[in-house]
């Protein structure tokens, strides 16, 4: 068995498990992928029906990755049968052929979000409510948090405690919303991507037929980044091993950062408790980062206190220390890291694509786009705006979409007068009314427009627009989709239009569509699989498309510099990182240390930020920064407080700024240890607050030991002339307001607390010296 060859033994363990439940704990870096496709490579050499196996990933190119290697270690074509895929591309697959079941069309169209917001935002002005106050963004990610928790529309509007929530939100109709987005959905033959998974387990338990059919069908079960699943996945999960209940997951609880999306960490750190005899392997070994920045994430990690038990280690070299840097501004900080960039390329030979930026909130790209391109260093940005979410694409898929489904309102709306073609709002807006009293849809009231008395005009382009997708639809049925996606060029005008728009940005986007009609052409001629035959049909076209992640948008070969969020460069590794930004109420999140669990998210997304590193590590953070249009003055994490002084190298070549004074600014007591001391100085029970060493004689700050039973104020008391104490600055007296009255700013004079500075009343914490004091 050659595919052994090369496992440690822990990873040899999970791999030779064969039947009932199986966690493995499987730290960053210690070859989880190797040991999933590994395991199912075993399975397949072991006798088990590749038919039989069912696992699941959350990106497409970890699906790829892992069907690519099973058939390499193989060296046959049998991996092909595998059910491997995405959460959502495996149930929209299974939902497709079970679409009758739900009353749906086997051909339903995939909503991506925008096309959900667009849905709830006609039904939202149907019902004459505020779209400022029921924005569809919030509407949206309150409905999908329902579903993701598997709570129906008539749930969610029968309970008590979820009503009381929306009524002090000041929105009691979004119960409302909720079950008319269900049923326009319905109506319009679509599910977005949270129905992929509610529908699904509403498949499996309204359909008795249908979960004995997959139970039996799935006798394996394998789950990759287990700590990022949802509710809704977890009891899919549940259904379909019951039977067999060889479950293998493979996941890091350390790593578990997408609460945001509904994901909830007790998934894996209950899983013991889930099934009798499971059996718990854990990878230990590191083979990605030095020891010194392996050394510091384990530190870091280990002031969690919901977590399973391990530490990580490695055979790399010790390697350099962390460097911290301090800037005195974020541009600063962006010439920074462009700087370090340029001298480590020359210094050390990297290539650009060696190098990633990662910061906590897209916003922060700025300063190092503006700092690499004055350098000349090529760089990409992940996360941005999708080349499918381009308007000139959007539009051009709309018309596949339609043509595969004309009941899809949100199709049928986008493309209704583009390329204009006489059918104005007055005449959608009639559509729309008579659909609604009629009980039909938008497309059925466009096929029998002659009944409803349309103006001649309007009349006789509906009739033209209806005949063009019709026999686009014929077409559809006995070509592929590149044929028919050439068509819808040809018959609606779109690409010639594009192609007369000699500026900038039309050529753009006609360079887009040509680059739309290239992929388009390569999904026709992909090599036939042996096994099941892959459809080359438009329908098969948009659901691959509709269920790309970010993660799997290409380029991973292109050498440059890579930006992105840190959430995004979860998977990833690179031999140089630095991680920008690390300032209070930045990173950690101002909106997320309210509770122990918010904080520990964050620590999290800090530990994974570290371990994406395998050489060197860069953390940096500005003193000051522009946030909401306002200046900020910043205090440094308080993560970095965590890491112990041996990892750390404060000493580095940058041009005018300042390292981090050792015994300085950085050791202090971070605002979150401040908040929490006790009446009379002394640090709350259960602090690991170190002592904050001594200023150093070169600095003119005196360090301020705020009053011992210290409040802070409402922002509304202050007025200039009033003397104020701040829990850095000191004492100091309000020079001038400024501002509106939601965002004020003060002026702040603090004789022994470094001058005159900007405070941002609505994040400070400040405090009115009363006149008796």
């Amino acid at each position: 068995m050659d595919y052994l060859a090369g496992l440690n033994e822990p990873q040899r363990e999970a791999v030779l498990h064969m039947d009932g439940p199986l966690m493995i704990v499987a730290g960053a870096g210690s070859g989880k992928t190797k040991v999933l496709t590994t395991r199912i490579a075993h399975l397949l050499h072991s006798g088990v029906d590749a038919f039989n196996i069912l696992a699941l990933t959350f990106t497409n190119k970890a699906a790829r990755e892992m069907k690519e290697r099973v058939e390499h270690m193989l060296g046959s074509t049998e991996a092909r049968n595998l059910y491997i895929g995405t959460f959502h591309s495996v149930f929209a697959r299974i939902l497709r052929a079970e679409a009758h079941r739900l009353g749906f069309p086997n051909n339903f169209t995939i909503y991506d979000t925008d096309d959900a917001k667009s849905v709830l935002k006609t039904i939202i002005n149907e019902q004459n409510l505020d779209d400022k106050h029921y924005k569809p963004g919030q509407v949206l990610n309150r409905i999908s948090a329902a579903k993701n928790s598997l709570v129906s529309p008539q749930e969610y509007e029968h309970d008590y405690y979820i009503q009381q929530e929306d009524t002090r939100s000041n929105r009691p109709m979004m119960g409302k919303l909720y079950d008319l987005y269900v049923k326009r959905c319905f109506k319009n033959g679509a599910m977005d991507f949270d129905d992929l998974l509610f529908k699904m387990h509403e498949l499996l338990t309204r359909f008795p037929e249908a979960l004995h059919k997959y139970q039996h069908k799935f006798k394996y079960i394998l789950i990759d980044e287990y700590q990022d699943t949802n509710p809704a996945q977890y009891a899919v999960i549940k259904l379909l091993g019951a039977v067999y209940e060889n479950i293998c997951v493979v996941g890091d609880d350390a790593q578990s950062i997408y609460s945001f999306r509904g994901a909830t960490i007790q998934n894996i750190l209950q899983f013991e408790n889930d099934y009798e005899d499971v059996k718990v392997v854990k990878l230990e070994q590191n083979y990605r980062s030095t020891k010194s920045i392996l050394n510091a994430a384990n530190k870091i990690i280990g002031n969690n206190k919901s977590q399973i038990e391990k530490i990580l280690w490695t055979d790399n070299a010790d390697g350099e220390k962390i460097r911290v840097v301090r800037t005195m501004t974020d541009n600063e900080e962006g010439k920074f890291v462009a700087d370090a960039i340029a001298e480590q390329k020359l210094r050390n030979h990297y290539s650009n694509k060696d190098f990633a930026i990662l910061y906590r909130t897209n916003a922060q790209s700025r300063s190092f786009e503006e700092s690499l391109r004055r350098m000349n260093i090529p760089y990409r940005i992940y996360g941005g705006l999708s080349f499918y979410q381009r308007k000139e694409i959007k539009d051009y898929l709309a018309y596949l979409r339609v043509i595969v489904n004309p009941r899809d309102e949100e199709g049928v709306r986008r493309i209704i007068n583009y390329p204009a073609r006489g059918i104005g709002k007055t005449t959608v807006d009639k559509v729309t009314l008579l659909a609604g009293e009629q009980d039909i849809t938008f497309w059925e009231v466009l096929e029998r427009a002659g009944e409803y008395g349309f103006r001649a005009g309007a009349l006789e382009a509906i009739e033209g627009f209806v005949t063009m997708i019709k026999s686009l639809r014929v077409l559809a049925e006995k070509h592929n989709a590149y044929e028919v996606a050439v068509q819808v060029g040809k018959s609606t005008n779109m690409v010639r239009e594009l192609f007369n728009d000699k500026s900038t940005e039309g050529v753009a986007r006609y360079e887009n569509i040509q680059e739309l009609l290239n992929s388009i052409k390569e999904f026709t001629e992909t090599p036939t699989e042996d096994g099941e035959l892959i459809e080359r049909g438009l329908g098969a076209y948009l659901q691959q498309i509709s269920l790309l992640t970010d993660a799997d948008q290409g380029g991973d070969d292109v050498d440059v510099v890579r930006l992105m969020t840190i959430h995004a460069a979860k998977g990833l590794e690179f031999p140089c990182v630095f991680s920008v930004g690390l300032e209070e109420g930045l990173f950690p999140n101002a909106m997320a240390v309210n509770t122990r669990e918010e904080l520990e998210e964050e620590r999290r997304l800090f530990y994974v930020v570290v371990t994406r590193a395998k050489s060197k590590l860069w953390l940096t953070y500005a003193n000051s920064r522009y946030r909401f249009g306002s200046l900020m003055q910043n205090e440094p994490s308080r993560f970095l407080q965590e890491i112990p002084e041996e990892h750390l190298d404060h000493s580095f070549a940058g041009g005018g700024m300042r390292n981090v004074p050792r015994g300085g600014s950085l050791w202090k007591e971070s605002a979150y240890e401040r908040m929490h001391r006790q009446p009379g100085g002394g640090a709350a029970a259960g602090s690991t607050a170190r002592p904050a060493p001594k200023t150093g004689g070169s600095s003119k700050v005196v360090a301020h030991v705020p009053t011992p039973d210290f409040a802070p104020d409402d922002p509304a008391v202050f007025e200039a002339g009033v003397e104020v104490e701040h829990l850095k600055f000191g004492f100091g007296k309000v020079l001038r307001m400024e501002g509106n009255p939601n965002n004020r700013i003060a002026t702040i004079f603090f004789p022994q607390g470094g001058g005159e500075k900007k405070i941002m009343l609505n994040y400070a914490k400040l405090r009115m010296v009363r006149k008796e004091e």
